[in-house]
């Protein structure tokens, strides 16, 4: 996230038509980002590439959003934040342009190095230009208004994907991707207000936020269970092909219970967060393990490999609101910069997932993706009860040092 100084005006109107464009560029990007997923198995098979290999298209993205996430504000930092943001929507556009008209897979993955500098940059941005957008007052509306964005994607980009690249070609989902993108950055072009940039954003700080225990044990914890997930979810339709013998219609369905699922499971990580945000994270990360050894153990019985797997939509869908407030409650006098650390070590997992996830679907098969998911989402809840038996010692050991 940018360290960019706010205005702290609360007598400044609310450019809700400017939030609103903001929640479309969310939308586009997530739905970019989540589309390979949905089309794996068409689209390796129009590239001529095995599906571990297509699968890097997550990996590709993921390693240039985790260097674009840090890096945008302090490169950018003498522009105006809105060309800023145009120039990201912009390279979103060029992705899907790309993609579409993708031959082989070397043109896919610069497409995709594109995304990921986009939806880095993004995700660096969001929240300060959402801060320099409305008072202080409404910037958990406005935040709120912008993580919609993220929850209709999830919700939608699977089943749609799915549905539209067996029924139009792959490319066909990239196509309706790459307008959506084009309305936001048309639609910013129209609302965003002149941002002059006020500071020169450090990363300095990043080393020490890192060092601090609580802020690295949810680092760790980020890069088991957000590995395991993609490791698992990328590779997801061949286990839905391959196993559990589903059709069409059956996986379309199973991908739509994946993302509705996951819209309530934003809800009540929410819910969690407000008591404990490791409660969210051990919650979230248990259901995930259970729900992906199901899968393992299971997976040749449809219905139960579809149920199994609309619970691990909202397992999942409660991690990011939980790491993400775990992280800034255990660094509130540097939350932008334990904010961009989280960003930067979630596009880390996720490469790390995509590429551990293709060497095991095409050495061992692909049931061995949701099996490593098993472990690592299990590993992160040793990890998190840990962490937790350790905070409830130490303030009972206080009273005896004093």
């Amino acid at each position: 996230m940018s360290s960019v100084a706010v205005e702290q005006d609360d007598s400044r109107p609310a450019a809700w038509a400017a939030v609103g464009t903001l929640t479309l560029g969310v939308f586009a990007l997530v739905t970019s980002e989540f589309l390979p997923a949905s089309v794996l198995t068409p689209l390796a098979r129009d590239l001529g590439v095995s599906v571990g290999a297509a699968g890097q298209a997550v990996t590709a993205t993921a390693v240039v959003g985790a260097f674009a996430a840090p890096l945008t504000p302090v490169l950018t930092g003498r522009f105006d934040r809105r060309v800023v943001m145009w120039g990201l929507m912009a390279l979103l556009s060029v992705s899907n342009l790309l993609t579409v008209f993708a031959k082989d897979l070397p043109t896919l993955l610069v497409a995709r190095v594109l995304l990921g500098a986009s939806l880095g940059g993004f995700w660096s941005m969001a929240a300060a230009l959402a801060m320099r957008l409305v008072p202080p007052a409404a910037m958990p509306k406005a935040m709120s208004l912008i993580f919609t964005g993220v929850s209709v994607a999830t919700v939608s980009a699977a089943p749609i994907g799915a549905y539209v690249s067996d029924t139009l070609g792959w490319r066909a989902a990239f196509i309706i991707s790459g307008a959506v993108g084009a309305l936001a950055l048309l639609a910013q072009l129209a609302t965003l207000p002149r941002l002059a940039p006020t500071s020169t954003p450090r990363l300095l700080g990043l080393v020490e936020v890192a060092r601090r225990p609580a802020v690295a044990t949810a680092l760790i914890g980020v890069l088991l269970v957000i590995s395991g997930h993609f490791a698992g979810f990328t590779y997801v339709r061949p286990v839905l092909e391959q196993v559990a013998h589903l059709d069409l219609k059956a996986i379309s369905l199973t991908l739509l219970a994946f993302g509705v699922a996951g819209f309530f499971g934003n809800l009540a990580g929410a819910a969690l967060v407000g008591r404990d945000p490791r409660l969210a994270v051990l919650t979230g990360a248990a259901l995930l393990g259970v729900s992906a050894l199901a899968i393992v153990t299971l997976g040749h019985v449809g219905l139960l490999t579809a149920v199994a797997l609309t619970v691990w939509g909202f397992a999942f869908a409660m991690l990011p609101v939980g790491f993400q407030s775990w992280a800034t409650s255990a660094a509130p006098d540097q939350a932008e910069l334990a904010g961009g650390l989280l960003t930067s070590t979630f596009q880390v997992a996720i490469a790390a997932g995509a590429v551990f996830g293709g060497v095991l679907v095409d050495q061992m098969g692909p049931l061995s993706a949701p099996g490593y998911a098993a472990v690592s989402a299990l590993a992160a809840v040793v990890l998190v009860l840990a962490l937790r038996r350790r905070a409830a010692r130490t303030p009972a050991q206080v009273p005896c040092e004093a």
